[in-house]
């Protein structure tokens, strides 16, 4: 699933994304950490596993899901 970063903490490794479709998705230093990245910006978009309504995984829409 595709978003867009709305907000992203570098010191928490934390942040949200708004979904396509307006929702906006909080995710956690975990689903950061499960990804390639170092950073995020505002407006740039992302790819994101949901489970149970909760982020486990983002990185960027160029970069496949980790498995």
């Amino acid at each position: 699933m595709q978003a867009t970063v709305r907000i992203f903490d570098s010191e928490t490794r934390s942040g949200s994304v708004l979904l396509d479709n307006g929702t906006e998705l909080p995710f956690g230093a975990d689903a950061f950490d499960a990804g390639p990245l170092r950073l995020l910006r505002v407006g740039q978009r992302v790819n994101i596993r949901v489970e149970d309504d909760t982020i486990t995984v983002i990185t960027l829409s160029t970069f496949p899901l980790p498995e």
